[in-house]
């Protein structure tokens, strides 16, 4: 098996070189990763400008831009045959409920999946002070040996996030929704040493559905939370609303 490691912390984070070295002992394994901390990238590409691919000391590629385009770059013209798997992570701090559509974790995650793909985008819950990215790896490596054993026919998206545990302490894993958080806080204004006013995004909101079922809940449970994720936005229960409004028919 051939698994495609990225994130979106950069190619010298510690979640990246933990996952690695894991599915290193059960799989043929590239990384492809940005050269800088890319949080927040959502599911950008880098369309104005030409990308680098260099070769760091440790082994791992990066390239001058986003974690989406590390998994396009790697799968569409680095890789002389399709990966097998997409793994995204290990990302410091937790992508739960609205997170994903920024997390630039589940983005490279995404690029996988878009290209025909099974991907999992994993993080490790926690403060700001992480240790157990190991147990984040542990569970990774459980589900790509799950991957071998069962036959899939399509690719999936997975997004998980472990609680920051060790893994004695960890309840098991849950099949889980996206939960939901309150608004973002607002924005920090502040003054550049020119005098000028600048402002720091907010920080997000707390978690307002975090009932069972949740990502949000499992994890407080000490639990991995494993969430499909998909890719069609399409709002179906308004598109007759819609079609009404625009005066059209059925």
């Amino acid at each position: 098996m051939h698994i495609l490691i990225s994130n979106d912390d950069g190619y010298f984070a510690p979640g990246l070189a933990c996952l690695a070295t894991h599915l290193a002992a059960i799989a043929e394994v590239t990384v492809v990763a940005p050269e800088r901390n890319r949080s927040g990238a959502s599911n950008s590409l880098t369309l104005d400008r030409p990308l680098n691919l260099h070769r760091a000391a440790s082994g791992f590629f990066y390239v001058n831009g986003t974690p989406t385009d590390c998994v396009h770059l790697a799968v569409t013209g680095m890789l002389d045959r399709q990966p097998d798997m997409v793994i995204s992570g290990i990302n410091a701090g937790a992508n739960m409920g609205d997170d994903t559509i920024y997390s630039g974790t589940v983005a490279a995650a995404t690029e996988g999946f878009l290209l025909g793909i099974p991907s999992i985008a994993v993080s490790l819950a926690g403060g700001k002070s992480l240790k157990h990215y190991d147990t984040a790896a542990q569970v990774v490596v459980e589900l790509v040996r799950r991957f071998e054993q069962n036959t899939h026919g399509q690719p999936w998206l997975l997004n998980v996030n472990v609680p920051d545990v060790a893994y004695s302490e960890l309840q098991g894993t849950q099949v889980t929704r996206l939960g939901k958080r309150h608004k973002a806080e607002p924005v920090v204004r502040g003054q550049n040493p020119h005098g000028d006013t600048v402002y720091w995004v907010g920080a997000a909101g707390q978690a307002q559905d975090a009932g069972e079922g949740t990502d949000f809940h499992a994890v407080a449970s000490r639990r991995a939370s494993i969430t499909p994720l998909q890719i069609d936005l399409t709002q179906y229960s308004q598109l007759d609303a819609v079609r009404g409004w625009l005066g059209e028919r059925a």
